[in-house]
């Protein structure tokens, strides 16, 4: 078995954050929909506004990687229709993970300049700009996890090793068929 390049390891990142968010969905889907809006005890108060916040910063971070340094509000929702904010949610996965796909592997192993929320000039090694964003995903799913399952709603399976066995489960099913 070859070596898994830093392209195709964080292709299968945004893959995963997508399948991720979808477990977290069904779980938040299964809540009335003011639990998601009242505060739950989370840094952005709300599951909505932290979900939003998980969008915005991938956002973010994305402008960043190409090149661009956008201002951001964290304070504000930025999508306050809760199926608008799903749908947008699930395209910035995708998007992200087409954009990775179309990047050359030598990109991966590059910096980028950024200016940081700060007004800072920055510089990071791409490979760390999305092992953070990764990171940063999981981080607060897992506090918009405990508050739901708090609420009464069923814990999502959301680690990485349901994922990859998912995905084998399929791609085992679709060599049989």
């Amino acid at each position: 078995m070859s070596a898994l390049s830093w392209k195709q390891y964080f292709i299968y990142q945004a893959d995963y954050q997508h399948w991720a968010n979808e477990a977290l969905f069904a779980c938040l889907d299964r809540l009335e929909a003011k639990a998601l809006s009242e505060p739950q005890g989370l840094f952005f108060s709300t599951i909505h506004h932290t979900l939003d916040h998980i969008l915005v910063v991938g956002q973010l971070w994305r402008l960043r990687l190409q090149g661009e340094s956008p201002i951001v509000d964290f304070k504000a929702i930025h999508h306050p229709d809760w199926r608008d904010l799903k749908k947008a949610l699930r395209l910035e996965m995708r998007e992200l993970q087409h954009w990775l796909e179309s990047k050359p592997d030598a990109f991966f192993e590059s910096e980028i300049a950024y200016r940081g929320t700060d007004g800072k000039e920055r510089r990071n090694w791409v490979r760390d700009v999305l092992t953070h964003m990764m990171g940063h995903m999981v981080h607060h799913r897992g506090q918009v996890s405990a508050a739901a399952t708090r609420l009464g709603a069923p814990a999502p399976e959301m680690d990485y090793i349901y994922y990859k066995r998912a995905v084998d489960s399929a791609l085992s099913q679709k060599r049989q068929d």
